[in-house]
């Protein structure tokens, strides 16, 4: 079974859920270079990716390569998708990919995706259509098939057509497209725009009258994937442009978590219309088998408070409880603390709504706002939380009355591997943001990455609250923003209200 599944037009989660859904259940993904790589997140671990550039150059396939290569996948294989940016079947060739499966006898499915011209308009504010100026649109190859004797395009036609014109593929002939209409008599001011990269953090819009669209676009140095809108719905209406309006919009901002925390702050990020670089300076190890916390498990109905002090500690805890096909129940009459709102969020994935959380979120604020919600006297204290974490949250408690056990559940070892390109990056200016979370995170950054690269550049630091911060300032890094709420949530509107006043 093959799936020609349209990836959508850059942004990842604009694919459809059809699209996601067939994605998780392939052996194998054979994608395009115009769908977003973070797509493939969708597939299984096991999963064979092939990736199939079309493009100008070395490493690029001819388009019989591919179908061969579905042909024979697909022979051997339960399920393959065939991922390709925007709609299969808008000058993606996917009709032609379909015939090839049908006459090889292989079942398929078309999964339609969103196209680039509905992305590219909708994000910009320039309206396809609208009912005082346009009540038709056309859309237009323009790149038509090599070796192609005569031209199906009725430019005649185009010119006359009161409506919108869309070109797809078109950046590498723009001067001819517009040739062609001028000569058969659309009026040479007539409004155009181009969007390139639509929807996504890098996206740009370049606005001219037709006459003039392609020199402008040579001068702002506007390169594909682009759509080219031609006729009055390209005038747009700046107010219309949302996206464009994000607070973070075009910001590239670096994340610095493990693996899987980049991958929830990146999306935080898009959704504000910022781009992010994900740079894994920590790797999570699970601490699950160890005696200590295999002991505090059997004895879990003698603790009267049970506290979590980070989502991974709450989220590798419950993995595990799984495993065991054990549930919230082992809990018995246990109260349980979460140190702040995400790791609170994190245990109500699980079921769990926490006794208490504090109104700041830090260690210290955690035991010592519990210490005036309730008496600790005598208590029993389980501390699930990072080996590396400090010990002042446990004297705290401990001067209480309590009587505490401090399990580790994780620590984090640093994650190294190619820095140059960051170096790189930050030296020449092209970062705008640093984040870090945790004091391990600036920790495994800067034994990669010089301190003296951060001063001296124009990138500024964002932090998620004190304890972090006390560990950029022992290493002299300059703090330009720091999280009124300790969450990467209050991390992002700290760098917002920064930019703001920029």
């Amino acid at each position: 079974m093959v799936y020609l599944v349209g990836a959508g037009p850059g942004r990842a989660d604009l694919i459809t859920v059809r699209g996601a859904e067939v994605l998780k259940s392939a052996d194998c993904v054979i994608y395009d270079k115009l769908a977003n790589p973070a797509l493939l997140s969708y597939a299984r671990p096991d999963a064979e990716i092939i990736h199939v550039p079309k493009r100008i150059g070395s490493g690029s396939c001819k388009q019989e390569e591919i179908n061969k290569l579905l042909v024979e996948k697909a022979s051997t294989r339960r399920t393959v998708v065939r991922l390709k940016g925007g709609d299969p079947c808008i000058f993606g060739r996917g009709a032609e990919e379909a015939r090839i499966l049908a006459e090889a006898g292989i079942d398929f499915e078309i999964v339609p995706g969103i196209t680039a011209a509905i992305a590219a308009s909708e994000y910009t504010g320039v309206m396809l259509t609208d009912r005082d100026y346009s009540s038709q649109v056309v859309f237009v190859t323009g790149h038509e098939a090599e070796g192609k004797t005569e031209s199906n395009i009725d430019w005649l036609l185009l010119a006359k057509l009161p409506g919108t014109i869309v070109f797809y593929m078109a950046m590498g002939n723009l001067d001819f497209i517009v040739g062609r209409l001028i000569q058969n008599g659309i009026n040479e001011e007539t409004p155009a725009a181009v969007i390139a990269d639509a929807t996504l953090p890098t996206q740009t819009i370049t606005k001219a009258p037709l006459n003039l669209i392609a020199n402008k676009c040579k001068q702002e140095k506007v390169e594909p994937p682009a759509i080219v809108v031609i006729g009055p719905a390209a005038a747009g209406n700046t107010s219309l442009n949302w996206f464009m309006k994000k607070p973070l919009f075009g910001k590239t901002i670096l994340v610095t978590r493990d693996r899987h925390g980049n991958a929830v702050f990146a999306d935080k990020i898009i959704r504000q219309g910022g781009n992010p670089i994900k740079f894994d300076t920590i790797k999570i190890e699970q601490l699950t088998q160890t005696n200590r916390f295999l002991q505090a498990l059997t004895k879990f109905n003698e603790y009267d408070w049970i506290i979590f002090t980070s989502p991974n500690g709450a989220r590798i805890f419950f993995d595990y409880l799984q495993s065991l096909s054990k549930d919230a129940r082992v809990f018995a009459s246990a109260k349980i603390a979460a140190i702040g709102t995400q790791t609170a969020a994190k245990l109500a994935d699980f079921g769990i709504s926490p006794d208490f959380v504090p109104t700041v979120f830090t260690g210290k604020e955690l035991g010592n706002q519990l210490i005036s919600h309730t008496n600790l006297q005598s208590s029993k204290v389980l501390l699930l939380r990072s080996q590396l974490a400090s010990n002042e949250l446990i004297d705290i408690l401990q001067q209480a009355g309590a009587d505490v056990d401090n399990v580790p559940v994780y620590t984090t070892v640093t994650e190294k591997g190619d820095c140059d390109w960051l170096t790189e990056k930050i030296t020449k200016g092209l970062i705008d943001w640093l984040t870090f979370t945790s004091p391990s995170c600036v920790r495994a950054f800067f034994e990669q990455i010089k301190p003296d690269v951060v001063k001296s550049g124009n990138v500024k630091v964002a932090s998620i609250g004190p304890v972090t911060s006390a560990q950029l300032e022992k290493l002299g890094v300059r703090i330009d923003a720091q999280a009124a709420e300790h969450t990467i949530d209050g991390l992002l509107d700290a760098v917002e209200e920064r930019e703001k006043e920029n």
